[in-house]
């Protein structure tokens, strides 16, 4: 098992922050593999997004959230099937319905085990907080948009289609502007593509951009990215125009011919010139191989 070089990632209480009337954010602190995750109040009910990597930081949002929702029934939902944003679902079996997007479920359902496994790998850190970790398994599965009725307030669960994942879906609250896009959009770091062939190769940059397009066009008051700071809209139109300029500097170079390898060096620096404040530039090679594999011949 390889050395965890970050810090542990565990979900931190200590600063909850207020989006909105009964709208709260847990924020990552910017710690990798802890997400934001969202808690989403009405006058009888109460809707979390995301638990946080494995059982027992599951255990702490759970804790939280019943606290908060103070009597009102507890709903969950997650962005997306990756271990740090939905392998915790299994505490909240008794005490929340879990709701979730079918090509989400079908991902937990097919590809669960390969990234509970990869996952583990990655350190003592990751393993330990994926101890006793399960396949996450929905009560209620929809396809299109689920109107969630919290009382006073309809919360929207939107399956995206296929972008950073075949199951992608935001969260939007319409009426405080808000919107979860999960790992469809972090701040101030390269966007995570998840290329792995031939294991998983169901990323596509090129439809990431067309999610992006629409998002942005909706001009959402407030934005909460899967990792990073709380931003607004111009954070979406951020992640689209990264993810367009990624798109056309690796498709000029696969054009004139250059090399997967030599394309993959040259936009790398390129990147980290342009960007030099931003985070896990590893994820760069990923998304360069991505959208070679997506390029126009």
């Amino acid at each position: 098992m390889s050395d965890y070089p970050y810090a542990d990632p565990i979900v931190d209480l200590s600063d909850v922050q207020e989006l909105d009337r009964d709208l709260v954010v847990i924020p990552n602190r910017n710690v990798d593999l802890v997400p934001n995750i969202g808690l989403i109040g009405g006058t009888h009910s109460v809707l979390v997004v995301d638990t946080g990597l494995g059982p027992r930081n599951a255990e702490q949002v759970l804790r939280f959230a019943t606290s908060y929702a103070n009597g009102r029934r507890l709903y969950l939902t997650t962005t997306h099937f990756h271990p740090e944003h939905a392998f915790g679902a299994q505490v909240f079996a008794d005490e929340a319905t879990y709701l979730l997007n079918t090509a989400q479920a079908d991902d937990l359902t097919t590809k669960g085990e390969g990234y509970l496994g990869m996952f583990r790998q990655l350190g003592e850190p990751v393993a330990r907080e994926l101890e006793g970790a399960g396949i996450p398994v929905p009560d209620e599965t929809y396809d299109g948009t689920y109107e969630l009725d919290l009382g006073g307030r309809s919360v929207q669960l939107r399956p995206t289609g296929r972008a950073h994942s075949k199951g992608d879906q935001v969260i939007a609250v319409p009426d405080a502007g808000v919107l979860f896009t999960g790992d469809l959009a972090e701040a101030d770091q390269f966007a995570i593509f998840p290329w792995f062939p031939p294991y998983d190769v169901d990323v596509s940059g090129v439809r990431w951009i067309e999610v992006m397009d629409r998002l942005a066009a909706e001009r959402h008051r407030i934005v909460v990215p899967g990792h990073g700071e709380v931003g607004d809209a111009q954070l979406l139109t951020q992640v689209r125009d990264y993810l367009t300029e990624l798109r056309d500097e690796t498709w000029r170079r696969r054009d004139s011919g250059m090399s997967e390898e030599t394309t993959a060096a040259e936009i790398r620096a390129l990147m980290i010139e342009r960007h030099p404040d931003w985070r896990l530039p590893e994820w760069i090679d990923r998304g360069v191989g991505c959208l070679c594999a997506e390029h126009r011949h």
